[in-house]
């Protein structure tokens, strides 16, 4: 009975590091960091420091992954405002299997219909300067505030409770 005990406890714990290492500590400071253009041309984040940033960190592997959410987003405006900037970047890094030009290329089909900023991780860089952990086949939804704090990150399929929670969130920003 007390091998049971020790051996769920040591689960329940390592199972909480393992949570705690895929989502970092809020808010945290993080910096600018240098990614590419849709043409591959080293850039840093637009905005950053001067307004709020929702950003999109999408694994092109699982570029659908929230893709009714990321429309609706766009459709009805409950995250617009004078204060905040979205954009998307994708996470080259964890997609070894989709060439980069590809990539970029399919990204800049969509944004010349939807006019939306993307931009491209081809080292990791976001994520490991961020401290994000784990978004390996992952759909990351950030918010970082103009004081350049990561203040949201929500990795994963979205439920409506995780949409609902977003909204409510996001007032303090637009």
């Amino acid at each position: 009975m007390k091998i049971k005990i020790f051996i769920t406890t040591v689960l329940s714990v390592s199972m909480c590091g393992v949570l705690f290492a895929q989502n970092p500590k809020l808010p945290e400071k993080v910096q600018n960091v240098t990614v590419k253009d849709l043409d591959g041309k080293a850039t840093q984040i637009p905005q950053f420091g001067e307004k709020n940033l929702l950003i999109f960190y999408i694994d092109p592997d699982k570029h659908k992954q929230n893709e009714a959410f990321t429309y609706e987003l766009e459709a009805n405006g409950r995250a617009a405002g004078e204060n905040i900037m979205g954009l998307g970047i994708i996470n080259l890094k964890d997609a070894p299997m989709v060439p980069n030009a590809l990539a970029r290329s399919l990204a800049k089909k969509r944004t010349e219909k939807n006019g939306a900023t993307v931009l491209a991780d081809e080292t990791g860089a976001v994520r490991d300067s961020w401290k994000l952990g784990d978004c390996n086949n992952m759909f990351v939804l950030l918010v970082v505030s103009k004081e350049g704090e990561l203040v949201y990150c929500k990795k994963g399929e979205l439920s409506n409770a995780d949409k609902e929670e977003f909204y409510e969130f996001i007032q303090a920003y637009r």
